[in-house]
This record gives structure tokens, C-alpha cells and sequence, in this order.
């Protein structure tokens, strides 16, 4: 049996599975089996993987069933001590699996690591070093933009965005895997926050580096992208927030969200904005739900996970986003929806 099962969940992304397979081909860490999870691509990557990667096992799905569904499906399916998930634009450096478990072995508390994830094209800019959530009931991407050379130590996380992290098999068992309903987009910070809550603490790994080619599979600020973060923040909101962190965020959590809505007006995005809200509240009582079991598991004080959010900031983010925002523009000529 190996130690650590590696999923990459593909949807039509032949032209990028041959490096981001390659790069697991090439891990110094030898104690692992590659499991790739296709959702129905109709761009001929499963017999690309077939025919070039004969050494990965396929599960090959009818249809494109979502992030979440595919990596369930492949984590079901599996008997090993560990999981680690690698985004199929991402590749990895050859000592990141070797440094994530020597991670994980060392520091038992720790149920999940967290990878250091660097731009691909600009391999000194970080993209993210672990998943944050802020006070205002929000996921925030640690460390986005800034020097690779910064966020060197390793040291206790929020949360592994399920681009490239690593998670013990048993606390997958006893947590539940990634929420289906969800289809993709915050479903890692979902977990995150129900590890948290049943006190599997993450760690954040920074020896363990991959590149991400950001943007290839979800487009910054695309209708889906929007749709999906901004229904989905409100699940991971109503499932996990305890009720007493509930009275010190919902205010800063309305904020947020106001001038969410007045961004999204101006980048003529409304529409997905308002259909994610609307679709949130109806997925009200389901989540409940959830959050009745999730709380009444809950062994953390709640002071503890106060302690584990940023502080928000809402012009700081609003700047980076800006920024960010007219770098693609002038990128692209003006087509905001291709880069």
C-alpha cells in the first residue's frame, strides 16, 4: 500500500496534464500512486494520459460532476495514510511531497499542511501560502502577490487551499470530505474550517513549493468564478461560524458583502452576483443542516478560532483587487474574460 494517494481532478485540461504529471513523475518522494479523476472532458485527455502516463490510475467520470464529487469519489476509493491534491495547472517542485509529509510526520497535532504556491510565470511572486478567513466571515489568499522570499516559516494556518495540500486519510473519515453541494470554489476553506472546529490544525509548509498557473482552469471574475465563490462563501458562513463568532462578524460580514455588490456593479458582473446570493438563501435549511452536526461537534473554544482570523480589511483588499484587475486588463487589450 502506498503512504500518500496524489488526485488531479481534470476537466478539458489536456494541454496542461502533461507538466503537471511530469513534475509527480520527478518527486523525490517515491511513496506515493497518482489517481486522476477526469469530469467528463471531451478534449481527449483521457486517452492523453492513457497512452503517455500509463503509471496513473483513471477515473474516468460521464460527466463534469464538480471539484468537490471528483475528488470525493477518488478519496472514497482509497486506503492510504494520506491524501494530497494537486491542481492540474499546478506542478510541483520535486521535493514537495517529501517536505509535506516529513511536515505532518513530525507534527501529529496537525491534521492538514498547506503548500507554498508560487505564480508559475513569476516564480518570485507568491500566489498563495495557505488559505486565511477573515472577521468577516470570508476567505482571504494568504500572502497573494507578495516576494516569494517572505511567509519562510512554517507556522499554524486557517487552512491548505486544495490546490496542491496534504490531509491524513483519518481526519477526512472523521470530518466528512469536501461538501458536494458545493460543486467547486470554497470548498477547501469549508473543510478547512471543520478540521478546525474538530481541532485538526493546519500547517503551513513553505519548503513544500509548487507553481500555479493561475487562472488556466477558472477565470479570474468569470461569471462561474463569481457565481460560485459568492454563493458558496455565505454555505462556509452559515455551516461553521460559531453562533458567538456570529454576533463579533455579521456586521463586517454585511459590509463585505455591500461592497461586494457595488464592485460586481461596476465590473458588470451584478447579475452573477445577485444569482449567488439569491441561490444561497435557498440552500438556507440544507445548510442548517450541516451546521447542526458541525456544531454540536465542535471540541475547539471559540476563542481559539477568533485567534485564527485576519483582521478585515477592506480598502487594502479592495486596492489589491483593483490593481490587480487593470494589470489583466492592459494584458489582454481590454478582454478582461480571456487572461
Amino acid at each position: 500500500m502506498d503512504a500518500i494517494a496524489v488526485i488531479v481532478v481534470n476537466w478539458n485540461g489536456k494541454a496542461l496534464l502533461s507538466e503537471c504529471l511530469e513534475s509527480l513523475k520527478t518527486q523525490v518522494y517515491r511513496h506515493f500512486s497518482t489517481i486522476l479523476v477526469d469530469n467528463g472532458s471531451t478534449d481527449g485527455s483521457v486517452d492523453f494520459v492513457r497512452e503517455k502516463f500509463p503509471e496513473v490510475r483513471i477515473i474516468a467520470l460521464s460527466e463534469n460532476a464538480g471539484f468537490s464529487v471528483a475528488n470525493n469519489i477518488a478519496i472514497r476509493s482509497v486506503n492510504s495514510d494520506y491524501v494530497a491534491l494537486l491542481n492540474n495547472d499546478a506542478v510541483a517542485h520535486p521535493f514537495w511531497l517529501k517536505n509535506l509529509v516529513a511536515a505532518l510526520e513530525s507534527t501529529p497535532e496537525a491534521g492538514l499542511a498547506a503548500s507554498k504556491i508560487l505564480l508559475y510565470e513569476k516564480r518570485d511572486a507568491i500566489d498563495r501560502a495557505g488559505d486565511s478567513y477573515t472577521t468577516a466571515g470570508t476567505g482571504l489568499l494568504r500572502g497573494r502577490g507578495a516576494s516569494a522570499d517572505v511567509y519562510d516559516q512554517r507556522e499554524w494556518v486557517f487552512g491548505a487551499c486544495a490546490a496542491a495540500g496534504l490531509y491524513r486519510l483519518r481526519m477526512l473519515k472523521e470530518i466528512g470530505l469536501f461538501d458536494e453541494d458545493f460543486f467547486l470554489l470554497y470548498e477547501d476553506v469549508d473543510l478547512s474550517f471543520r478540521a478546525q472546529l474538530r481541532n485538526y490544525r493546519c500547517l503551513y509548509v513553505p519548503e513544500a513549493k509548487v507553481y500555479h498557473k493561475a487562472s488556466s482552469s477558472i477565470v479570474h471574475d468569470s461569471p462561474i468564478s463569481v457565481y460560485y465563490s459568492h454563493r458558496n462563501l455565505e454555505w462556509v458562513y452559515l455551516k461553521n461560524m460559531p453562533a458567538r463568532l456570529i454576533r463579533k462578524s455579521i456586521i463586517p460580514h454585511m459590509i463585505y458583502n455591500f461592497a461586494a455588490c457595488l464592485y460586481f456593479m461596476g465590473t458588470g458582473r451584478l447579475v452573477e452576483f445577485v444569482r449567488a446570493k439569491r441561490d444561497a438563501f435557498k440552500g438556507l435549511k440544507t445548510m442548517l443542516q450541516k451546521r447542526r452536526s458541525i456544531q454540536e461537534n465542535c471540541v475547539v473554544d471559540t476563542a481559539v478560532i477568533w485567534q485564527l482570523f485576519e483582521r478585515e480589511r477592506f480598502l487594502p483588499r479592495l486596492s489589491l483587487r483593483l490593481r490587480r484587475d487593470n494589470r489583466l486588463w492592459k494584458k489582454v487589450g481590454g478582454n478582461r474574460l480571456s487572461c
